[in-house]
């Protein structure tokens, strides 16, 4: 396990494009101050120990350097104990419809992208819940088994996509019997399931699912992600909009958000149901229910101590730092000999 501890300074990373421009403007202008003495050819015989291609590879040498130096200052650690602890929360289940209507663009840059925005914020927000993601379609399957680690959590949440799923629709009674079954058997009443769909073309089973969740004790909620009036559903290919998903008849597809279906499935499962909005979809708004939920003690592997590893890139910034301050721009012999064609 690894963390950053100052990932703030990766924004340093933003220099090295500005370096680069300026070198490259730099050897522009020192190009045309010779072109204005004479002859560049001419002028390269009359200074035969003078290397062209050595400022290039110290301004390399120099940017490796400038890199390995920030990295040395944002300080990866490596987790070097692991210990067993008690902690006390709930267990979420987000269910993500990765349906086709999920592409609909009515929400930046689409229904799907602007759901895994919010779930890895909510991630961030986390601190002794578990978590598990389940995808749906026209079938569901667990995309993360309930954990606390948060970090595989966005990692897996990253490779979610409408292609997940190969069956296409929106079964969401098989997502929710599905989420019942990572809980375990364990009593209580800390579960929670979240259903973020477009409530489109839903099977008939979702509301009895929800109700049979219920009384187990498993609180199930719904987003709806989407307009009521209902848009097309862009096709891309090589990342260019070739035009809209179109019906077997040639007519063009409009998704809508049906609301009216996520809401009698929330009252089943006993949850509430909110309308997602281009500011936020409501992930947090249920994490505060969530919170006043009852809690469960169980135990977690954490990491208690890291071991910084700056010094390491420290060190190699240095390396490439003395290289470059102890080469000269003069041509050697073992230079000239790689580099005779060149120079």
């Amino acid at each position: 396990m690894y963390r950053l501890d100052n990932i703030e300074y990766l924004y340093g990373l933003a220099i090295i494009p500005a370096l680069i421009l300026v070198h490259v403007l730099n050897r522009l202008w020192r190009r045309k101050a010779l072109k204005k003495l004479g002859d560049i050819e001419m002028i390269s015989l009359m200074m035969p120990s003078v290397s062209y291609g050595k400022p290039t590879l110290r301004f390399i040498l120099f940017l490796i350097a400038i890199i390995f130096l920030i990295f040395g200052l944002v300080n990866p650690q490596i987790g070097s104990k692991l210990e067993e602890m008690k902690r006390e929360g709930s267990d979420i289940v987000i269910c993500l419809d990765v349906s086709n209507s999920m592409k609909a663009e009515d929400f930046k840059p689409n229904r799907l992208s602007k759901a895994k925005q919010s779930i890895e914020k909510l991630i961030d927000k986390l601190s002794n819940d578990r978590i598990g993601i389940i995808v749906f379609a026209g079938e569901a399957y667990v995309q993360l088994p309930i954990t606390t680690d948060y970090a595989a959590a966005k990692l897996f949440l990253e490779n979610v996509d409408c292609d997940a799923v190969p069956m296409q629709g929106t079964v969401i009674s098989s997502a929710i019997e599905l989420a019942e079954k990572s809980f375990g058997t364990e009593e209580g009443k800390n579960k929670a399931i979240i259903i973020i769909s477009d409530g489109e073309s839903h099977d008939d089973h979702a509301i009895a699912a929800a109700r049979e969740a219920s009384e187990k004790n498993i609180v199930v909620h719904t987003i709806g992600i989407g307009s009521p009036d209902g848009v097309p559903i862009p096709v891309y290919k090589n990342k260019m909009q070739t035009g809209f998903r179109k019906d077997k008849d040639g007519n063009t597809v409009v998704t809508k958000l049906n609301e009216g279906a996520l809401e009698e499935i929330a009252s089943a499962g006993n949850g509430v149901y909110i309308r997602a909005t281009q500011g936020e979809i409501g992930l947090l708004a249920l994490q505060n229910r969530i919170n006043k939920m009852e809690k469960k003690t169980f135990d977690a592997k954490v990491y208690t101590d890291y071991e910084d590893r700056f010094q390491i890139f420290i060190a190699v910034s240095l390396f490439f730092l003395i290289t470059e301050s102890i080469l000269t721009e003069r041509k050697s012999k073992w230079w000239a000999k790689m580099f005779k064609t060149k120079e």
